[in-house]
């Protein structure tokens, strides 16, 4: 990727995180519900502290494993199917110049320009660097987007894992009896400093952010605390 001088250096864009970004954002978050719903539910069913503990790690070190693999693969698959487009573009513009050309000049004209403006912007793009502008306006492909695997399953597996530790912490440290009540004041913490710091980091509105995230995972506290509450019942 090369540098290119922003036009207004002192408002940049933030489309350029957006391939890490997503991955970390998703695997703490995912880290904070899914540790913090387990703990919860394993603690209304059954409030054993060595049982809480074991849950909690063992969903920690499988979650942050299944995250970073499945962020790997996912990402991967996207590229592969990202590569495979770009390779018949390739091949479309050896075989056909002229009939990617019109279909480069139709994308214009459909954008607003006129006919012969759309035709003469396509001649222009294509003799510099033909394949990226089909990749670009064709494909509607770009550096920002492109997301390399490795990066993607490092952000959501770190993330993740620090994210869990928190509620995991929380419920170490809970008074007898108040386990619950320790994890969801942790988790609504920890859900709302990631919607400000996530909102911050991409530029978007924080109280909007923050509480889009804090209600998701306190609807899935509320779940799992309703699920365990029941088979604890159940089992007693």
């Amino acid at each position: 990727m090369t540098d290119r001088p922003s036009a207004h250096p002192d408002d940049p864009h933030y489309v350029d995180r957006m391939s890490w970004l997503r991955a970390a954002v998703m695997g703490a978050n995912d880290g904070i519900v899914s540790v913090g719903g387990l703990i919860t539910g394993v603690a209304a069913a059954s409030p054993d502290p060595k049982t809480i503990l074991i849950a909690g790690s063992a969903g920690l070190v499988a979650g942050a494993m299944s995250m970073a693999a499945g962020e790997y693969v996912s990402v991967s698959s996207q590229s592969d199917i990202e590569r495979s487009d770009i390779a018949r573009e390739r091949q479309a513009l050896a075989d056909m110049p002229e009939e990617e050309l019109r279909e480069l000049a139709e994308i214009y004209e459909a954008r607003g320009m006129s006919p012969a403006t759309a035709m003469q912007a396509a001649r222009e793009v294509s003799e510099k660097d033909a394949l990226a502008a089909h990749i670009r306006d064709e494909l509607g492909l770009s550096e920002a987007s492109a997301a390399n695997p490795w990066v993607a399953a490092l952000a959501s597996g770190v993330t993740f894992s620090v994210a869990a530790a928190l509620p995991l912490a929380a419920a170490i440290l809970a008074p007898s009896g108040q386990v619950i009540a320790s994890v969801l004041v942790a988790v609504v913490i920890a859900l709302a400093l990631l919607g400000a710091l996530g909102a911050w980091a991409g530029g978007a509105p924080l109280m909007r952010a923050t509480l889009r995230v804090v209600a998701g995972g306190v609807f899935a506290l509320a779940v799992t605390a309703a699920i365990g509450k029941l088979f604890g019942i159940a089992g007693g």
